[in-house]
């Protein structure tokens, strides 16, 4: 749920580094497991997943994925998360081939208060946005689209709790291209160690109201929080179960792994 930057990642590491000096491991661990924390984190998700289509195809996705906190004022801050798929596949649809790009951009802000609630509720509600990066039509839907976003989320102890959710609809793009109008819920639950291991599962589930089809994987990850001189970088690895999908999507098993470089803003 978070991804990563370059150049500008030497600098922030070196305003960073008193602020994590500051903040033990689980902590900064604990925060990497909530979307719409004052963190600027890049990961980079790898996930592998097969048997698509009539051929078993397969799908190799690069998920790069920088989580930017943003304050507007004393007490609130706007979050931009950003997720651009790198992706090789094969046979994706019956004997389609290979193809190798850019897959569709999902953009979403959320507005969120800087401190949680009275009762420890965390939470951050803003616009999503789809842009049509695809760089081929089995990498894309050719679309523009905008709909709402939102994550709700509680931590005690080592413990997150919470979802997030977006609703998308097209406005825009090829007219010969289907319409999106695609639901996502991510419910997730984690739990964080003193000595910084995340092990937690979520679902990443998908329903297209075009095709009234859903899409459920249950996703099992570990993590360990680790610093490499003074830039902390959390490992995940994981395995990722299909309990239902379309007709020409995946099944069975698949893998995913993330490394996640952390800049600290405090």
């Amino acid at each position: 749920m978070r991804t990563l930057y370059f150049v500008p990642a030497v600098c922030l590491g070196l305003f960073a580094s008193a602020g994590f000096a500051q903040e033990n491991s689980q902590d900064l661990a604990k925060q990497l497991s909530n979307p719409v924390a004052s963190l600027i984190s890049v990961p980079f998700q790898f996930n592998y997943d097969e048997g698509f289509g009539t051929n078993d195809g397969q799908k190799a996705t690069l998920n790069i994925q920088p989580v930017i906190p943003i304050s507007l004022s004393e007490d609130w801050n706007v979050i931009s998360r950003t997720i651009l798929p790198v992706i090789w596949q094969n046979d994706i649809v019956g004997d389609s081939g290979e193809q190798t790009g850019l897959g569709d951009t999902t953009q979403s802000l959320f507005f969120s208060p800087k401190n949680p609630g009275p009762s420890g509720i965390i939470w951050g509600v803003g616009p999503a946005f789809l842009v049509p990066t695809g760089t081929d039509d089995l990498l894309g839907t050719g679309k523009w689209g905008a709909g709402p976003t939102g994550v709700v989320l509680k931590q005690y102890g080592g413990w997150t709790v919470g979802g997030l959710a977006n609703h998308i609809w097209s406005f825009a793009g090829d007219g010969d291209r289907a319409d999106v109008n695609s639901t996502y819920l991510q419910p997730f639950i984690s739990y964080t160690t003193p000595d910084a291991w995340t092990f937690g599962v979520n679902t990443e589930s998908t329903y297209n109201w075009e095709t009234e089809q859903w899409s459920v994987p249950f996703n099992f990850t570990v993590a360990k929080l680790v610093k490499f001189d003074k830039q902390p970088v959390s490992f995940t690895a994981g395995l990722r179960y299909w309990a239902e999908s379309p007709d020409s999507g995946p099944d069975g098993l698949g893998f995913r792994g993330v490394v996640t470089f952390l800049f600290p803003t405090k």
